[in-house]
C-alpha cells in the first residue's frame, strides 16, 4: 500500500469521467484552481513582512 500505478490512476480517472462527464471536469478543476490560488495568497497575506514588523516595533 502506497504508490498508486498506472492501472490505478487510470481506473480512477475512468470513474471521475464517468460521474462528473466530459464537460464538467475542466469547471472542476479550474475551480480547484482558483480555490487553491486563494488559499497560498490568504496564507502569505497572514505573515507580515519582516521590514513592517521592525517599523511597527520602532513606533
Amino acid at each position: 500500500m502506497g504508490r498508486l500505478g498506472l492501472t490505478e490512476i487510470l481506473v480512477i480517472v475512468g470513474i471521475v469521467i464517468l460521474l462528473f462527464g466530459g464537460k464538467k471536469i475542466p469547471e472542476l478543476m479550474k475551480g480547484l484552481g482558483s480555490g487553491i490560488k486563494e488559499f497560498k495568497n490568504a496564507a502569505k497575506d497572514d505573515q507580515p513582512a519582516p521590514a513592517k514588523k521592525q517599523e511597527e516595533e520602532t513606533k
